[in-house]
């Protein structure tokens, strides 16, 4: 079967060129391709127009962040499976198809691809690595990194599984179960929004796989910085909002004044290590679900209604990782 390529891109034309050309260098030309721009600033669309004629543009007329670019490419595909893509990254020979025959049975949501360092090519990527995993207090890591500990892709994690989420730096998902869904959250605007995702889906009873035969590259930190106070507070909002809105009450209940307690304990880390805009950042952060106890109930209350009786979490660890990375050192998934 064919499927729709979604593309959201904002400025950054040498990426995209990069990553247009392997997709139509590694990919059937039956595949639909769509890049969604969010008002770029440079010729990165005239440059789409003249190289890759057969790509379908969408233009926003503002910057309305990966989950709403997503969004709209996939209202406007044609095409029953979907592959979100980052516009910084390289496809591979052969990737679509092993991600398209596991997303064919009927019980799977979503599938993500190996995703590995497009600079240092020896190594997993942090973004998503060899498929994405979460602590019970909401904290997302991977197998092949964990925080800031990446590891060296020696084929340790080949095997096909089962987990939490897949990264929205490349996953392939079915468009119908994405609609039904709610699709992105569009306050997320960037980071996150895909764990918040295949959170909803497995309420729905659907799992989520990666699939390391599909292998892709991924730069990282192109359209925001790693070292971005923004980032920072886009992260640590967006964590809470998917804590607080997506656990059952009853964990919720039981796990909110420690999981409080470790983002005021990051806060005060970052600012004992005079990286005060980032310790700013994390302070805007909680100071904005505060405000906002509403959009969480609201929340709360659609993905009620997408629960199935009974569902199961998988990739969930009932322990948390930063006990076990800060303090007893377990630095590396398999210590997990």
């Amino acid at each position: 079967p064919n499927c729709s390529i979604i593309i959201p891109h904002y400025n950054g034309e040498d990426i995209l060129y990069r990553c247009l050309s392997s997709i139509y260098r590694h990919t059937d030309s039956d595949n639909e391709v769509i890049v969604v721009d969010n008002n770029s600033s440079d010729n990165s669309i005239q440059m789409v127009k003249k190289d890759f004629p057969k790509t379908k543009i969408i233009l926003n007329n503002k910057n309305i962040g990966y989950a709403g670019a997503c969004n709209v490419g996939a209202k406007k595909s044609k095409n029953e499976y979907l592959i979100f893509l980052n516009n910084d990254t390289e496809v591979t020979q052969d990737w679509i198809e092993p991600l398209i025959n596991k997303l064919q049975n009927n019980t799977v949501a979503s599938v993500q691809p190996k995703i590995k360092n497009l600079i240092d090519t020896d190594y997993f990527d942090y973004a998503g690595a060899s498929g994405g995993y979460i602590d019970i207090f909401g904290y997302p890591f991977c197998r092949g990194r964990v925080f800031n500990t990446i590891e060296k892709d020696q084929l340790q994690y080949e095997s096909e599984s089962n987990i939490f989420w897949a990264s929205g730096t490349a996953f392939a998902t079915k468009k119908e179960i994405f609609i039904e869904s709610g699709m992105f959250d569009l306050k997320l605007f960037a980071h996150m929004e895909e764990i918040d995702y295949h959170w909803r889906t497995q309420m729905m009873g659907y799992r989520v796989m990666v699939c390391p035969k599909s292998v892709i590259y991924h730069e990282g930190g192109k359209t925001l910085s790693y070292q971005s106070s923004k980032k920072t507070y886009l992260n640590h909002r967006n964590n809470l909002i998917i804590f607080l809105s997506n656990h059952k009450l009853s964990v919720l209940l039981m796990l909110f004044i420690p999981r409080i307690l470790l983002h005021l304990t990051s806060t005060l880390i970052d600012l004992i290590s005079l990286r005060v805009s980032h310790s700013f950042s994390q302070i805007r952060a909680l100071s904005w679900i505060i405000i906002n106890p509403f959009y969480i109930i609201k929340k709360r209350q659609k993905n009620k209604k997408l629960q199935i009786k009974k569902y199961q979490l998988h990739g969930m660890i009932k322990k948390s990782i930063v006990f076990n990375y800060f303090l007893l050192q377990k630095r590396y998934f398999f210590d997990y």
